[in-house]
């Protein structure tokens, strides 16, 4: 491979990592938005245990729609991390961990 391919290829890399980080935290504010913008009832009952249930399953959902969010918004930015470091990397050293691999093939 020749120093143009090997620039090229990992500009792209840093590119489709980055964006990819992008589009989940994007993802994560949408999801987020839609998620909040929903109005939960508060139903009343005039059973203890009937109303304890009812009010237990949306907030086990709660919980699941925070776990996935936070997922999902920790592993954007950490992908968006990681294409900004790939992008901003000096050159020698993606040529140098190329140079590495190659020998240890």
């Amino acid at each position: 491979m020749s120093d143009g391919t090997i620039n090229l290829t990992v500009k792209f890399a840093g590119f489709a990592t980055l964006g990819i980080g992008a589009t989940l935290l994007v993802m994560t504010f949408f999801t987020t938005q839609g998620f909040l913008s929903g109005l939960l009832e508060i139903q009343l009952s005039g059973d203890f245990m009937t109303a304890f249930g009812e009010s237990l399953a949306p907030l086990v959902e709660t919980c699941v729609r925070a776990i996935f969010l936070g997922i999902m918004g920790w592993t954007g930015s950490i992908l968006s991390r990681r294409g900004v470091q790939i992008l901003i990397s000096p050159v020698e050293q993606h040529e140098a961990e190329i140079k590495q691999l190659k020998q240890s093939k």
